[in-house]
């Protein structure tokens, strides 16, 4: 049994990032536009909590999102390939993904919302990119591979669960396990208590106020993003970075220290491949958040959960199989 549950290595699927550029542009632009609308409906919390996706039993979706007196949560389903549009007061609406252009789902998820009776104000165009075509003028059809995003789905199912045995693991400020639509990546945050200092900005088509925001207390995050490596990659950092902390050693062997991005590595392909990916992507988490808190000097005892001091799972609670 794994460090996480059992779990057999084909859980893991391979992941060519190649052979899916086109969708996986695509993708992550059409997930932009969701988000915006998330963005646009949801009260604002800290660190920009109110914004990401979330992995669910279909997909990634909203969650539910207050509309006027009802609730609305859109969901990528990628199973059956649709965006499903979902309101507390029983009205839907659906379409299906498939290649197209960027102007094309931006111009079928308003109409869905307007259908609904929705009104989401967005900024219309990409973020946290280098190119920031607006989304009703990208007119160039892109394609859309439904098994290559099954396949990330699929990974990113894995790797949400590790990582919330990970978050359990801490009982001060943490964030939940998030899509940022933004970077296209699966996060979770750990918060040492004190403030950070000013973030100095620099994102592409991203104001520096909203990164300040969303840096404004010391951290260490981790995650997954699908890139840095042929079939993505894990990561780990810490901001403020304490000194000393890119010469850390830390677990497993194929993990490493980027110094172009600022953050600690370790390709998927180390994971997928490993005889239990749970214990060696939990070693990963463990020794880098180890490595931050332990430099920056984080008041462990307190923020951690003591091994052990864990309640029993319900089952074992009422004596049930």
């Amino acid at each position: 049994m794994s460090s996480a549950g059992a779990q057999t290595e084909s859980a893991w699927p391979e992941l060519t990032l190649t052979d899916w550029e086109g969708t996986h542009a695509a993708l992550h632009l059409w997930t932009q536009i969701i988000g915006k609308v998330r963005l646009g409906l949801a009260p604002v919390v800290n660190h920009w909590w109110q914004v990401p996706l979330y992995v669910c039993a279909r997909g990634l979706t909203t969650s539910l999102m207050p509309v006027d007196n009802r609730g609305l949560e859109i969901t990528f389903d990628l199973h059956d390939h649709r965006l499903r549009m979902t309101c507390t007061d029983g009205r839907g609406s659906e379409f299906p993904l498939r290649a197209g252009s960027v102007a094309d789902f931006h111009a079928a998820t308003m109409q869905a919302l307007g259908e609904l009776g929705v009104k989401a104000e967005m900024l219309a165009r990409p973020v946290e990119l280098p190119v920031a075509v607006p989304f009703a003028d990208d007119t160039a059809v892109r394609p859309y591979d439904p098994a290559a995003v099954h396949r990330f789905w699929l990974a990113l199912v894995q790797a949400h669960r590790v990582m919330n045995v990970f978050r359990s693991e801490f009982q001060g400020k943490a964030s939940p396990v998030h899509f940022f639509w933004g970077s296209f990546d699966l996060a979770v945050t750990r918060f040492s208590g004190r403030t950070a200092p000013r973030h100095p900005g620099g994102v592409p088509n991203c104001a520096d106020w909203v990164m300040q925001a969303a840096y404004s207390h010391e951290l260490s995050s981790c995650g997954f993003w699908p890139g840095g490596s042929a079939e993505g990659s894990f990561y780990s950092y810490a901001y403020p970075s304490p000194p000393g902390f890119a010469d850390r050693p830390v677990e497993p062997t194929g993990a490493f220290f980027d110094e172009g991005l600022g953050e600690f590595l370790l390709p998927y392909t180390v994971v997928r491949t490993a005889a239990d990916p749970d214990a060696v992507l939990l070693a990963f988490f463990r020794s880098t958040y180890a490595a931050a808190a332990d430099l920056a000097g984080w008041d462990r005892e307190s923020l951690e959960v003591p091994p052990g001091s864990r309640p029993a799972a319900p089952s074992a609670v009422h004596g049930k199989t």
